[in-house]
């Protein structure tokens, strides 16, 4: 069996410059304040580069006082387009600064959040929703300087995007809506969520509460919940997300209707695919890139010492009307 390579080590590094270990951790640390001649650093960086040493974690994180890692925990939710862009665009804006982005997947298979914690020794703790007082002791505790966002009075993030559904329905004059919940349970905190947004719309509209249909992303699914709509004088369904709606109109489509004179529809995330759909998806927009790039100043902010109100990320949420509204 063959040994993998010894690691690189700043002793190494020392022996192949000519200099002290500690003289490699000042100059590869940039630590201030070191009266440090242009040469000798000239040759314990080309040393380094010519024995691709990278330092230690451990090592590196006792050098800056921190570590460089900003843990972000995930919700078990649909690691969708949204998702995906605003996990690409906060990794990036962190990068930019010298911070590694580390994803924890949150749910019954993953592991618990603190043990993770422990393990990482992350600088930084990010959530996709405010994490609870006990929680956020608990961090700290582990190590991480910054925990956010905490603001527990705060609506979810999620909340807005159903009543921005619902008004956008509403304003177009109908009165009866209906809502369709996946059946995953796995999402149920999210579409909750937006359910709230919808339910909270139609009060303030002085209308009923939606009618709410639990569907798959089958037809046989769809066409039940469509069936069940219309049983009840529906003319308008919000749905979860867009992938819910794109199927509904899949769905509708087996009963002969058509959207929107039989049923309007709109979903949320502004998938890539809803401009697509038969007919164009009314939905919901998220700036998730100006939402990566905020968290990032958030966080930077904080590890500065910068004190502020951090709420959770804006995103800016708007309404993209299209046919099947």
């Amino acid at each position: 069996m063959t040994r993998p390579p010894k690691r690189t080590t700043g002793v190494d590094v020392a022996r192949a410059a000519g200099v002290s270990p500690t003289t490699v951790s000042y100059v590869l640390n940039d630590r201030p304040g070191q009266s440090i001649p242009e040469e000798t650093r000239r040759r314990v960086v080309e040393a380094a580069q010519r024995l691709n040493y990278r330092p230690h974690a451990s090592a590196r994180a006792l050098a800056a006082g921190r570590s460089d890692i900003v843990l972000l925990t995930i919700p078990d939710l649909p690691i969708g387009p949204s998702i995906s862009r605003f996990v690409e665009e906060l990794a990036g804006s962190l990068a930019g600064h010298g911070l590694t982005l580390v994803t924890h997947l949150l749910g019954a298979h993953g592991r618990p959040l603190l043990d993770v914690c422990a393990t990482l020794g992350p600088s930084a703790v990010l959530g996709l929703a405010p994490f609870d007082q006990d929680t956020v002791q608990a961090l700290h505790r582990l190590g991480a300087t910054v925990v956010l966002p905490t603001n527990v009075d705060q609506p979810p993030p999620w909340e807005s995007a159903g009543r921005l559904q619902a008004e956008h329905v509403i304003q177009r004059g109908h009165r009866r809506i209906g809502y369709a919940l996946p059946e995953n349970s796995s999402y149920r905190q999210m579409a909750e969520g937006r359910l709230l947004g919808v339910t909270n719309a139609c009060a303030a509209a002085g209308i009923a509460p939606p009618v709410v249909v639990t569907m798959d992303l089958e037809i046989t699914s769809s066409t039940r919940a469509v069936t069940a709509w219309k049983g009840q004088d529906v003319t308008a369904v919000c749905t979860f997300n867009d992938e819910t709606a794109i199927v509904l109109l899949a769905g509708m489509r087996e009963h002969g209707l058509h959207a929107p004179d039989d049923l309007a529809v709109i979903g949320v995330d502004d998938h890539p695919m809803a401009r697509f759909a038969s007919p164009p998806l009314s939905t919901v927009f998220f700036d998730v890139l100006e939402a990566g790039r905020h968290r990032a100043e958030a966080v930077l902010a904080a590890l500065a010492g910068r004190e502020g109100n951090f709420p959770i990320s804006p995103t800016n949420p708007q309404v993209i009307a299209r046919s099947s509204t």
